[in-house]
């Protein structure tokens, strides 16, 4: 199997705040239960049920994930945008010989609204799937690295025995990466084809 490369989806490859506020407002709307968008933007990573958990009763909460799910797509795909860097990133492990892989904690169908929307390909996509769950994934599709804004990222990457390369665009600093074990950590993509340059000496394939 050709090797990967592996990335985290939201605030690593797309910074789907906008969106994600739209939908939660929306969300607030059919509901009539306020969830204060702005603040739930600031702490993206960890799946929607947890999000939800702060602002819905225990019993509510799995109908409140459909309606979400739901709205998703009228609300949320529109806004989002590329990080910087994402798109070069992206480009730079193709013209490495590698494979792209996205494992996130979206559900895997909205997860792939995003990318046909920003035109961005991956080679695998593999959602509903956080921290040490996202390790399987990893193994399974031949990552070698694994990109992403949040601990929980680091978390997978070491759990699945490979590097984490940290990105800053999301809720967590660079000490924050670092102390979950990341081997690297970037301000945002903008650096990441040089350190793919730099650490992907002999990854590349001698065949098909």
């Amino acid at each position: 199997m050709t090797p990967a490369v592996g990335f985290d989806l939201d605030m690593t490859l797309i910074d789907s705040r906008p969106g994600i506020a739209a939908a939660y407002r929306a969300l607030t709307d059919r509901t009539g239960v306020h969830v204060d968008a702005d603040l739930a933007v600031t702490r993206l990573g960890p799946p929607l049920r947890t999000e939800l958990g702060y602002w819905f009763p225990a019993e509510e909460i799995e109908e409140a994930v459909v309606t979400y799910r739901a709205l998703y797509p009228e609300y949320a795909i529109r806004p989002t945008v590329p990080t910087p860097g994402a798109v070069e990133a992206l480009d730079a492990v193709r013209a490495a010989g590698l494979r792209t892989v996205v494992v996130t904690s979206k559900l895997g169908r909205l997860a792939h609204l995003h990318l046909d929307h920003l035109g961005m390909h991956a080679d695998e996509l593999a959602g509903d799937l956080f921290a040490e769950g996202k390790a399987t994934a990893l193994v399974e599709h031949g990552v070698r690295w694994y990109v992403g804004d949040h601990v929980a990222d680091m978390v997978a990457a070491r759990t699945a025995g490979i590097p984490g390369i940290g990105v800053t665009t999301g809720p967590c600093s660079e000490q924050d990466l670092l102390d979950a074990g990341a081997s690297y950590v970037l301000p945002d993509l903008t650096g990441f084809p040089a350190l793919l340059g730099e650490i992907a000496v002999g990854s590349r394939p001698t065949s098909g």
